[in-house]
């Protein structure tokens, strides 16, 4: 079965950078599609923009990448099935 792809208004999470010096951890946040980036470039496949909602305010962030494995800060990926 192939994964699905983004579409706005689609819910995904958003992975947070976390601090340098560690005081806070990359941690999901809920986020929601708002853009498509790339219009069928392959290298921009997945790349999307979203409003992540934190627990202290909305962030909007255009032209973050799809990392479904490592699921690095900066990054977004589909919702765990629990």
């Amino acid at each position: 079965m192939s994964e699905p792809k983004p579409s706005v208004g689609r819910i995904v999470h958003y992975v947070s950078y976390g601090t340098p010096g560690g005081e806070y951890t990359s941690q999901c946040r809920a986020a929601v599609v708002t853009e498509l980036c790339g219009d069928g470039d392959p290298e921009h496949d997945g790349c999307v923009s979203l409003c992540v909602l934190n627990p202290t305010g909305l962030f909007f962030n255009t032209h973050v990448g799809h990392d479904e494995d490592d699921k690095r800060g900066g990054t977004w990926h589909w919702p765990e099935r629990l």
